[in-house]
């Protein structure tokens, strides 16, 4: 208590009494300059918001164009010429101004104004031709080593137009707009999709359906969907946001969040307030440069195309809150510190003074301020975040409830603002022990949900720190994809690792002024009905958690640099892999889902590369019929590029599922039923795929230190009697994955197709390679 009251009286500015003799008033020099110092930060934020709005505002031209305009127009005149054909004289003859400048200084206005005009229409001018040229897909669909005489001046163009160093931000106005595509495309490959999911009777079925919805409502919903998209930024997106996520009302751990992994190999330091330290340091770095726009654009790897970089904004001071009808995300503009949990207590840890960022050595001690504190939770305390991990209804009821007055919105608001959440576990993870691979098991299980009331599921993303010292992170899905949030913690992991470093003992780098206010512990009032819908909550999302079965294995026989040898696009290979594997594991195919992006177009998210098609199901009846050698592989190489172009139709705006998906919310609003449409929704994703984006930063050479392979990310089982798979292509040898399933399903089990994945990619190298499977064994001996 008496900590808490001196904190709260430094806190306070000045102090007055009044006495017999007058006011007596007391001034805190001390408090008074933090205040300075941190409007000063304020003040330095807004300024630089402005000089950046202007510079994104004029790309891809620069300020210091506009002077060589003026120049330039300023030097023809002084030659007796007129470049602007009368416009300076009819802008002189209606200045204002004119009774008291002279003849000279109206001209020289009146150019200036033009010159102005002029500068403001060629910016205009040359971002129309720069979203032209981002509007040009083919190139994409040309082979490699054969390009195009029209490819080649369209990429010498974008160079061009390219050339000056972009913010962020830059390319945002110049991307253009996903496009709606034909609504007989969609059906079209649609059929093609779930024609080898069908027995003869089915797809005939599915094929009269489709035909029926294209002559009737089919038209009427494309023409409100292509009206959305002449006025929205992206026709898919909001929808996708809202409906998708938000409106969800099951839980969002497991179901939702995903999860992403520290190195394999290597703990930078086993000291845990020392990684946290560095940990956060590297976030709030991040998230400088994303506020000061600092970071480049992502693009697509090999060329100069740009990303939609939209998804960096709401990265963090961002929470997910509950609703019951929907959820809303709030993000706010920006947030100091960030909210820590330990052994069932919240605080908040102010990471700014003065207006500075902490050194990565005064984290650490304010972190082990918080380790060392001896203080005991309050009634109701240790499990309030199973709230965030049960249903979201009643979550919403009791927030609006009990956590709309008093300390308990005082304590909540600390949280949702935080910059985000930082869980202190008192459990060891990582690849660690006699039996690695089962605690790699572990260790994916304790990021994905953790004990279910140790994390904030509702943060844009949680950080989760060891006892051990190795780290990893809990991402909400709605306001963000993989990729984004795997940009953010391949910074995080290179900074912290090769940046700020550590010192010989383990500790931070960096100077520590002692008279820091220690964290501030978070006060409750947690009644009885709130403690009671807690537990209800928690055996919910405990019952969710146990059903989870998460198997992690690094692939280390072979990489994308053996793939690549053999002419073979590595995503493909790994999406053939995961067929024979599952083909294998249930005697069946299924309909497969592979996560592509749409960032090429404004406000892209995702599109679903549906990878098991015609082409892949016959190659597999063949490899499982031992079938000619050289007939396998004529159709595995048709099926790989079967892949790839399903991949480049998805990327460019041509893909199935979010285009049918619109369509659905359309009739939704219209009050209108398809029989079609309500089918093709309900289907199960019985294989859902993802790969995580590597080294898209290229902070440190991972050949020089092979050691620091990320082990990536995954997340839960889609379908209840499904699989979920992520993989990470990691550098030229290894791959690593991720496989979830649920316990609850007697035909799945994440080891034994695990092991199906391991056999299936040496099956297709030894294919493609007969000589393969006796380098190995030289190898192994």
């Amino acid at each position: 208590m008496c900590v808490v009251m001196a904190e709260a009286h430094q806190a306070v500015a000045f102090q007055f009494t009044i006495t017999p003799e007058g006011i007596d008033l007391h001034l805190s020099y001390q408090a008074l300059n933090q205040i300075y110092l941190s409007g000063l930060r304020s003040w330095k934020k807004r300024i630089s918001r402005i000089k950046n709005r202007i510079i994104k505002g004029v790309y891809p031209a620069s300020l210091s164009s506009w002077l060589f305009v003026v120049i330039a127009i300023l030097a023809t005149m002084y030659m007796q010429s007129d470049p602007s054909m009368g416009l300076i004289a009819k802008i002189q003859e209606h200045l204002p101004l004119s009774l008291s400048l002279s003849a000279q200084g109206q001209t020289v206005l009146s150019v200036l104004l033009f010159s102005t005009l002029l500068w403001m229409s060629l910016i205009l001018a040359l971002r129309f031709c720069l979203k032209l040229l981002l509007s040009y897909h083919r190139w994409m669909f040309e082979q490699h080593g054969r390009i195009s005489t029209k490819t080649k001046v369209w990429a010498t163009l974008v160079r061009l137009l390219s050339s000056r160093k972009p913010l962020l931000y830059s390319y945002q106005t110049s991307l253009p707009h996903l496009p709606v595509p034909p609504i007989k495309d969609t059906l079209e490959r649609y059929l093609e999709s779930v024609k080898p999911l069908l027995d003869m009777a089915g797809f005939q079925r599915m094929t009269r359906l489709a035909a029926e919805f294209e002559k009737s409502l089919g038209n009427r919903l494309q023409k409100y969907l292509k009206l959305k998209a002449l006025w929205a930024t992206n026709y898919v997106s909001d929808w996708w946001e809202e409906y998708v996520y938000l409106r969800s009302q099951s839980p969002i751990m497991v179901n939702s969040n995903y999860y992403g992994m520290d190195f394999l190999y290597v703990s930078p330091t086993a000291n845990q307030a020392a990684r946290a330290g560095n940990t956060i340091t590297a976030l709030f770095l991040y998230r400088r440069k994303v506020n000061r726009e600092e970071l480049n654009p992502s693009r697509i790897p090999g060329t100069v195309i740009p990303l939609c970089a939209a998804q960096c904004e709401r990265m963090f001071n961002t929470t997910r809150t509950p609703g019951e009808e929907t959820d809303v995300l709030q993000h706010w503009q920006d947030s100091e510190f960030v909210a820590v949990y330990h052994r069932g207590r919240y605080f908040r840890l102010w990471v700014y003074r003065a207006g500075r960022l902490l050194s990565p050595r005064e984290i650490q001690y304010q972190i082990q301020r918080i380790l060392d504190d001896p203080s005991l939770p309050s009634p109701g305390e240790d499990k309030l975040g199973a709230l965030t991990a049960g249903n979201r209804k009643p979550w919403a009821q009791v927030r609006k409830q009990f956590f709309s007055c008093g300390v308990n919105k005082r304590s909540l608001d600390c949280i949702e603002k935080a910059a985000f959440f930082v869980t202190l576990d008192d459990q060891e993870e990582g690849m660690m022990g006699e039996d690695p691979s089962v605690n790699l098991d572990r260790y994916a299980k304790s990021l994905l949900h953790g004990k279910c009331y140790d994390r904030w599921f509702d943060k844009s993303f949680s950080v989760v720190v060891y006892k051990n010292g190795k780290n990893g992170l809990n991402a909400e899905h709605s306001w963000a994809d993989a990729p984004t949030v795997a940009h953010l913690w391949e910074f995080t992991l290179a900074t912290d690792a090769f940046h700020l470093s550590y010192t010989a003992d383990g500790n931070c780098r960096g100077e520590i002024e002692h008279s820091l206010p220690p964290p501030q512990r978070l006060s409750w009032d947690i009644p009885l009905e709130v403690q009671t819908q807690v537990s209800e909550s928690l055996a919910v999302a405990q019952a969710l958690a146990d059903d989870v079965d998460c198997h992690v294995f690094p692939f280390r026989e072979f990489g994308k640099g053996s793939i690549k040898k053999m002419k073979m696009s590595p995503d493909s290979f790994v999406q053939l892999a995961l067929q024979l594997a599952y083909y294998r594991d249930r005697g069946t195919f299924c309909l497969t889902y592979e996560a592509s992006m749409t960032r090429l177009f404004r406000e892209g998210r995702t599109e679903t590369v549906r990878s098991c098609s015609n082409e892949s199901c016959a190659f597999v009846l063949a490899l499982e019929a031992e079938e000619d050698g050289e007939h396998c592989r004529k159709l595995f190489r048709k099926t790989a590029e079967k892949h790839q172009n399903l991949y480049r139709l998805a990327m460019t705006g041509s893909g199935i599922d979010r285009h049918l998906f619109c369509l659905y919310v359309v009739s939704k609003y219209l009050g209108v039923e398809s029989p079609f449409l309500k089918e093709v929704l309900s289907e199960p994703w019985r294989l859902s795929t993802s790969q995580t984006p590597v080294q898209q930063m290229e902070l440190f050479d991972l050949v020089n230190h092979p050691e620091f392979i990320s082990l990536g990310g995954g997340f839960g089982p889609v379908a209840d009697d499904g699989y979920g798979v992520s993989y990470i292509i990691m550098g030229e040898e290894m791959i690593n994955f991720h496989v979830s399933c649920k316990h609850s399903c007697t035909e799945t089990d994440s080891h034994k197709f695990g092991s199906q994945i391991s056999q299936a990619m040496m099956d297709l190298m030894t294919l493609l390679n007969p000589d393969f499977k006796e380098t190995t064994k030289v190898k192994k001996s």
